[in-house]
């Protein structure tokens, strides 16, 4: 799925209002690192790199919330086709 480059932000910001549904933190890092998801301190925590492109973090943000489970959560249609489509590329 090829997200047009203007509705980037918007569906990124749609998926970052997700995380905090979901109980994680989300943080954007500088490293030789691509990001995902992880548990820290008992602390459900999404990394990503803050290098990253804007289609790279919509990328790394899906695959993390589909492994965080989404599945039984109301989305939109654009943001679950967002969610299982790009999250099976990355």
């Amino acid at each position: 799925m090829k997200i047009k480059e203007k509705e980037l932000e918007e569906t990124l910001q749609e998926l970052k209002a997700l995380v905090g549904q979901l109980g994680a933190t989300l943080r954007f890092e500088k490293g030789n690192f691509k990001g995902g998801y992880c548990i820290l301190h008992d602390s459900k925590v999404i990394v990503i790199n803050r290098m990253a492109n804007q289609q790279r973090k919509v990328m790394i943000l899906s695959a993390a919330l589909k492994e965080l489970g989404v599945d039984k959560m109301y989305l939109s249609p654009k943001i679950r086709e967002v969610i299982d489509e790009m999250a099976e590329v990355n």
